[in-house]
Order: structure tokens, then C-alpha cells, then sequence
């Protein structure tokens, strides 16, 4: 089978099971595993780049009302790679080429392609995916498996968790500026972790919130994971954040509480490393239950300092 992913979750997962061998095409944004780097890019960002977080949400906001697409589809290089499967997702046309626009390319290709469409509003989506993928595949018993080390892992960090002492009140945020909450599977992370996150949006897309919103919902932990941003450009945005009015007096910032992770490549990624970003917010949220998880360049502590002491 000839596999073209569209979706960095979906390469993921496809490798995951063995598959690798099989992927002839990924996006533009499948840069896990390495090996995946290495392989044909069929699709493009039609955005410019060097943009401001600012920038980038006004560009998406005009896109989303004009119906420009925010991605592009090589179909000429389909052509040629000549797929039998296609991965894509229905989710979110911010995150990924739209499904409609998949579907319209393979009306003019030689080959007719399946078109695998995942939709995973939650963990349990995410693990149906991997199972689903696998059957697809035709390695449900490597599916099987994984999902059995995956949801031990779960079941390990939910178990340990109980035993905390408290539940901290966390905020997630999947931008900075303007601020949007976290969506989806976010909030049923930290609940596992053992905090809880009353400003995500369970379940759903995440949404912009207000800033005063998020200094009277007054967190104690302030995770940022920054939707497409790697670690240190979520770091960058700490300025933003040292901005607003009245975050000084903000608990996580007062007492050191405030996270910048790499959205790109676990938060915002729905495959098996959601299971390695349950374990990066259990750590942030409970340090004294467990300990660092060993991610490279996946989560750090940042400082919120005044515009008076940043260097």
C-alpha cells in the first residue's frame, strides 16, 4: 500500500504501527519521526512567513471569511506518487489542507485513492484513530499493542494523580495573542494530570478569550502550547504575556508557575505523543508525584518579568 499523510498526527501514528515503509508523501508540517522529514512534501502554507502571532490570526480570521484556503495541495506531485491511501482530517482547515479540497484533487487523478478522514475531538478519539488506522492498514494486532502501552500510560498517570493533596486550578492556552483557549482534548488532559482547566473548551475547537477573563479566572499554573509553535517560539511569547494588565498578579506568575511547551509536536498533535504531553502537564501540575519526563525541547519554565528587567 502507497500511503500519503496530510496529517503530522496521522504520520505519526502510521509509523507507529510499522508502516513507515509504506508512506510515499506527507505535509509540509510531518517532521516526526526524523525519517519522515525526508520524504515528498505534497502540501504548502500559503501564508507568509516571519509573521507575529497577531499577523498570523489576522491572516487565518481573513482566510476563514474569504474562503481562501490557508493550505496548498500538490496535485501534480500526487500524480506521481500515485497513492492508494490518503490520510487526511476534517477537524480544522486551520490546522491542515480541508478535506473538501482533497477530495476535489483526487477528481483529477489517474489513480482514485481512499481518503482516510480523522476527527478526533478527545482521547478516546485519538486512541479510536489508532485503531481504526491499523485496521486499515491491515496491522490491528500492532495497533492493538500500542494502544495497550498507550493506555497504561493513562491509566498510570490517572491513578497517580489521585493521590494528590490538591487539584490546581490550570490554564491552557493554544494562543497568546489574541489568547484562545485550550480545545478539544485539552481540558480532559489536565484533568488526568490532576488539575483542572475551567476556561478550555471540552470537547470543541478552542475559542478567543478575554484577558480579563483569564486574570479573574486567577490559574495557578499557566501552560502555553502555542497551536503550530516549537518550544522556543512559544517561549517568544512570554513578552505578550508580561503585556497585559494585572498578569503580575496572576498566581502562576506570581509564584513561577508559567510553562511554554512545543504545541506543534505534542499538544496540538492528536497521536501517540498526546500521551507524552498527559505526562509533561502531570509533571507541571504535580512536580511532587512525578517526575521530568525525558522530552527533548518539549517543555520549559519561563519567566514573566516587567519590561524594566527583560534583558
Amino acid at each position: 500500500m502507497r500511503i500519503c499523510s496530510l496529517l503530522p498526527g496521522a504520520t505519526e501514528i502510521v509509523f507507529s504501527l510499522g508502516m513507515g515503509g509504506s508512506v510515499v508523501g506527507v505535509s509540509h508540517e510531518c517532521d516526526y519521526p526524523p525519517q519522515a522529514r525526508a520524504l515528498p512534501r505534497v502540501t504548502r502554507s500559503t501564508m507568509a512567513s516571519g509573521l507575529s502571532s497577531r499577523e498570523i490570526d489576522d491572516t487565518v480570521e481573513n482566510s476563514i471569511r474569504s474562503g481562501t484556503p490557508l493550505y496548498a495541495l500538490d496535485v501534480d506531485l500526487l500524480e506521481q506518487l500515485k497513492p492508494d491511501l490518503i490520510i487526511t482530517q476534517g477537524l480544522c482547515d486551520v490546522c491542515a489542507v480541508s478535506v473538501d479540497l482533497v477530495h476535489e484533487a483526487i477528481g483529477s487523478l489517474s489513480c482514485k485513492p481512499r481518503v482516510l478522514d480523522l476527527k478526533p475531538h478527545g482521547l478516546a478519539d485519538i486512541l479510536a484513530n489508532i485503531r481504526e488506522v491499523g485496521s486499515v492498514l491491515g496491522c490491528e494486532q500492532r495497533a492493538g499493542k500500542l494502544l495497550e502501552e498507550l493506555e497504561t500510560r493513562i491509566a498510570t498517570v490517572q491513578s497517580r494523580a489521585e493521590a494528590a493533596a490538591t487539584r490546581p486550578k490550570v490554564l491552557t492556552l493554544e494562543w497568546v495573542e489574541p489568547p484562545y483557549c485550550g480545545g478539544h482534548w485539552m481540558a480532559e488532559l489536565v484533568a488526568i494530570a490532576g488539575g483542572h482547566d475551567d476556561l478550555a473548551n471540552h470537547g470543541r475547537p478552542s475559542y478567543r478569550i478575554e484577558w480579563n477573563s483569564v486574570i479573574s479566572y486567577a490559574p495557578e499554573i499557566i501552560v502555553l502550547t502555542c497551536c503550530g509553535f516549537d518550544l522556543a517560539r512559544t517561549r517568544g511569547e512570554v513578552e505578550t504575556l508580561a503585556a497585559i494588565p494585572g498578569i503580575f498578579e496572576v498566581p502562576a506568575v506570581k509564584n513561577g508557575q508559567v510553562y511554554a511547551t512545543a504545541g506543534s509536536g505534542y499538544f496540538s498533535r492528536p497521536g501517540p505523543r498526546v500521551v507524552d504531553s498527559l505526562e509533561i502537564l502531570a509533571h507541571l501540575i504535580h512536580p511532587e508525584l512525578f517526575a521530568p519526563p525525558p522530552f527533548v525541547d518539549a517543555f520549559a519554565s519561563v519567566q514573566v518579568l516587567p519590561a524594566s528587567e527583560q534583558v
